[in-house]
């Protein structure tokens, strides 16, 4: 039997919208606002929210020391641009990173048998633990869909609480991999799940194996933390990944966050959009 603190949580953030209603919102969202938001001012802000990614089968110690020179190339060119939020990278390469890294930005690491979490808790947590010791300032997890799915909330939120205590004051994304969701109404309760468990963030995708993200996915994400922000007054981050690679994906991200949580969290403190591509494509976008 579900532990009834679990249920309870999901209980208090209920999403009382359809699928249809959603896709009308985001519609009329974007309709008013979207025109507002498209504009350099704003292509800046984004950029200083991108956790820029390399998560390839091919990742060597080589190639993520001259990605993250890239990085470090761009670190004070434009006084007026803020560099990307952080790079995230396979644990086993953070050092590479730390090593290399000279600018001002976080080190972000998948872990806990990323992407597919199908691995023993003891293994998520040694293998987050030596990702924070070589230096990672984040860490991206995955729930375990399987768990959820079934119902076995307990389960899976206990994962989750204990590699947050091991992240202590290090940031928590956990991602809900809302493809695999099914409907709005589990995007939702994944997304409470993970903000009571602890997560830091709420992420979108591992943009492995499973289609990226939606705007209808992030709006419900969205409204997720609005619910739990208004019963917790805790501000809780959004990251949205997979597939996000023009700058007018980038924008209706945006704007969508804009309207449902406000200016508040329109910053790298509280929004990121993890990528490979849309950063070099926002700096030609306002050089």
């Amino acid at each position: 039997m579900e532990s009834s603190k679990y249920i309870d949580a999901i209980n208090k953030h209920r999403l009382n919208l359809t699928e249809k209603e959603i896709s009308s919102e985001i519609d009329k969202i974007v309709a008013e606002n979207f025109d507002s938001n498209n504009n350099k001012e704003t292509y800046k802000e984004i950029y200083s929210c991108i956790d820029l990614t390399s998560l390839n089968s091919t990742d060597s110690k080589e190639s993520i020391w001259n990605f993250t020179q890239k990085v470090n190339d761009l670190e004070g060119l434009d006084p007026e641009v803020e560099n990307v939020a952080a790079i995230c990278v396979y644990p086993n390469l953070v050092r590479t990173v730390k090593e290399s890294l000279t600018a001002d930005v976080k080190i972000a690491a998948v872990s806990a048998g990323f992407p597919s979490s199908q691995t023993f808790i003891e293994v998520k947590i040694a293998e987050t633990s030596l990702a924070l010791a070589d230096g990672a300032d984040e860490i991206d997890i995955v729930i375990n869909l399987g768990l959820f799915l079934d119902k076995e909330y307990q389960e899976m939120c206990e994962e989750i609480m204990e590699i947050k205590e091991v992240c202590r004051d290090q940031s928590l994304k956990v991602i809900l991999e809302t493809s695999a969701l099914l409907n709005p109404v589990n995007i939702h309760n994944a997304s409470i799940l993970s903000m009571y468990s602890g997560a830091d963030f709420i992420k979108t995708s591992t943009g492995k194996g499973y289609p990226g993200a939606t705007p209808e996915d992030f709006f419900v994400m969205c409204m997720a933390i609005k619910s739990y922000y208004k019963t917790t007054k805790k501000k809780i981050g959004v990251k949205v990944s997979g597939g996000v690679s023009t700058t007018k994906d980038a924008v209706i991200y945006y704007t969508i966050l804009k309207h449902v949580l406000g200016d508040e969290w329109c910053n790298n403190n509280l929004f990121r959009i993890g990528t490979s591509r849309l950063a070099a494509i926002l700096l030609e976008e306002f050089r």
